[in-house]
C-alpha cells in the first residue's frame, strides 16, 4: 500500500512567506487529510542504484504559530514511497530545473507528480503562449536588437522580459531606444519577450487559476503607484474580480489545451482583456491570496480533483 505521504520539491521553507505562499497553503490542506509532508530542495535530489532519492525532512505547517513550520525528522527518502509529489521551486527555469525534471521522469509512472515533469519542460511559460497570439497584445520573441528597435518604433512603449524568469524580475518598460540596456538584457537572458505596453495595467491585471482543465477562480492585482508590475512580490495589491465573457472563453481554451499537455495546475494572466503571455506551470501562486479575499479554498479543490 502506498504511504500517505506528499513530497514537495521547493525552496527552503525559511524562504517562504506564509501570508501569501501557495505551497504552504496546499501542504496545510493535505495535512488535514492525515497525510505526512516530506520536503526537500532540488539540490538534494539524487539517483542512487536506480532509485530516485531525496535528502530532506518531514515537516509540519501551522499558520497559528509565529514560526509557521516545524521540522519533525530529517531523512533520505525513496520518492516512490510517496503518493504525490509537488514540483514547487521557483524559476528561473535553468539547467538545474530541467535536470530535476529528467530525474523525476524516472518515477513519473509510479507516483503522481504535479505538474508532470515532462510537461513542465514542454510548456515554456512564455513561449507556449505563441499559439495564442490572436488573444495577446502585439508580441515578439527575439534576441535580435534590430528587431527590437523596429518593434519599439512601431509601438512607442514596449515591455521587455526574460522568457525563463519569474515574479516580475528583470522586466523593463522601454519608451526610448537604449542600445546598451537591450544588449545587456540579451546578454543575460538570451531570447527575450517584447510586448506592446498596455497602459490599463494601472487598473490591475487578472490572474486566473486553472485546475484539471477548468477555470477554478481569479484575482486581480493592482500595481503600486508609479509601478507597472502587478506581481504581489513587487508591492501590488490584490482585489477580487470577475472574468469577462472574452476572458472566460480564452481561459477555457487554454485550460483544455493544458490538460491535454498533462498540466494539472496553472495560472494565466490578463491585462485589459488580453492574454499577457505568462502561462505559469512551474509553481503557480495566488491560492492563499484568493482564500483571504473571498474564503474560496482552491487548495481543497486541488486535492479533491486528485481524488486523494
Amino acid at each position: 500500500m502506498i504511504n500517505k505521504i506528499v513530497s514537495i520539491q521547493g525552496n527552503h521553507p525559511s524562504k517562504l512567506n506564509p501570508l501569501t505562499d501557495t505551497t504552504i497553503f496546499l501542504a496545510n490542506e493535505i495535512q488535514k487529510k492525515k497525510y505526512k509532508v516530506f520536503y526537500y530542495e532540488p539540490k538534494d535530489l539524487s539517483v542512487i542504484n536506480s532509485k530516485v532519492i531525496a535528502e530532506g525532512f518531514f515537516i509540519k505547517f501551522n499558520y497559528k504559530n509565529k514560526k509557521f513550520y516545524k521540522i519533525l525528522k530529517k531523512q533520505k527518502l525513496d520518492l516512490t514511497k510517496c503518493k504525490f509529489l509537488l514540483i514547487r521551486q521557483d524559476p528561473p527555469f535553468n539547467l538545474e530545473y530541467i535536470s530535476t525534471t529528467y530525474i523525476l521522469d524516472m518515477i513519473s509512472s509510479k507516483i503522481r507528480i504535479i505538474n508532470n515533469p515532462k510537461s513542465i519542460r514542454n510548456v515554456s511559460e512564455k513561449l507556449y503562449s505563441a499559439r495564442y497570439f490572436k488573444f495577446m497584445p502585439s508580441t515578439i520573441f527575439t534576441k535580435d536588437i534590430n528587431k527590437i528597435k523596429k518593434f519599439l518604433k512601431t509601438h512607442k512603449k514596449i515591455i521587455c522580459k526574460p522568457i525563463h524568469s519569474f515574479s516580475g524580475n528583470d522586466i523593463h518598460l522601454i519608451y526610448r531606444f537604449n542600445s546598451r540596456l537591450i544588449k545587456n538584457i540579451i546578454k543575460k537572458h538570451g531570447h527575450i519577450m517584447c510586448q506592446k505596453f498596455l497602459p490599463k495595467i494601472n487598473k490591475g491585471d487578472k490572474r486566473v487559476f486553472l485546475i484539471d482543465g477548468k477555470i477554478a477562480g481569479a484575482i486581480s492585482r493592482v500595481p503600486k503607484k508609479g509601478s507597472f508590475l502587478s506581481n504581489l512580490s513587487k508591492g501590488a495589491s490584490p482585489i477580487t474580480t470577475k472574468l469577462t465573457i472574452l476572458e472566460k472563453k480564452i481561459s477555457k481554451l487554454i485550460a483544455k489545451d493544458l490538460k491535454t499537455e498533462k498540466i494539472f495546475f496553472a495560472g494565466i494572466d490578463f491585462i485589459d482583456q488580453k492574454l499577457n503571455g505568462d502561462i505559469n506551470v512551474t509553481s503557480p501562486t495566488g491560492l492563499k491570496t484568493l482564500y483571504d479575499l473571498s474564503n474560496k479554498n482552491l487548495a481543497k479543490t486541488f486535492w479533491d480533483k486528485l481524488k486523494i
